[in-house]
């Protein structure tokens, strides 16, 4: 079974920084695509950033310039460094990961993990 475990969200003051991690565990082949999402209180899920397994990352408007997205084949992790954050950054983050195949020749059409909440205030 593949899972999704992030890492690394916290309290940080504006113009700081933070970095999140996605591990994915389990007997994977390969991901097509995996990012980060986040949810802010009252509002709907939105993409921060995503990368393909070709290198092409796409970021949020919001987030161009700021934030940057990667990810690791071997380790299967995907992170984000996150600059320059904002209050209205403030939002429980969700490791993505799209279109798994695994060894034993599983696919999973998406998987989400538990998230990280990343707080940003004075």
């Amino acid at each position: 079974q593949v899972q999704l475990v992030e890492s690394g969200g916290g309290l940080v003051q504006p113009g700081g920084s933070l970095r999140l991690s996605c591990a994915a565990s389990g007997n994977i082949n390969h991901i097509n695509t995996m990012g980060w999402y986040r949810q802010a209180p009252g509002l709907q899920r939105e993409l921060v950033a995503t990368v393909t397994s070709g290198g092409d990352a796409n970021y949020a408007d919001s987030v161009k310039g700021r934030f940057t997205v990667s990810r690791d084949d071997v380790k299967n992790t995907v992170n984000l460094e996150m600059n320059d954050l904002k209050p209205e950054d403030t939002a429980v983050y969700y490791c993505n990961a799209g279109g798994i195949a695994t060894m034993t020749r599983d696919w999973y059409l998406e998987l989400w993990g538990q998230g990280t909440l990343v707080t940003v205030v004075s």
